[in-house]
């Protein structure tokens, strides 16, 4: 058909085209910009309105949960002198 100019061509392309691509897409430049990027899209910067926000409804859900405590071993002591 094409004889055997055409099968080393063909080979060359197959055996080329990988390479290429794999030393084309890791570049580090490439790479490092990409993961910068896609973690900045997953994980963005923290706010500090949002990080007080959270730690007070921290503080105050273990408050609540220590007033609870509390009660809870005052009944338990209020029992017992019983």
């Amino acid at each position: 058909m094409g004889g055997w100019v055409l099968e080393v061509g063909k080979m060359a392309m197959y055996m080329t085209f990988p390479v290429a691509m794999f030393h084309w897409f890791n570049q580090p430049a490439y790479f490092e910009s990409w993961v910068t990027e896609t973690k900045r899209q997953i994980f963005p910067p923290e706010n500090e309105k949002h990080r007080e926000a959270v730690e007070n409804c921290i503080r105050s859900i273990r408050e609540q949960k220590d007033r609870e405590l509390w009660q809870a071993l005052e009944d338990l002591e209020k029992r017992e002198k019983k």
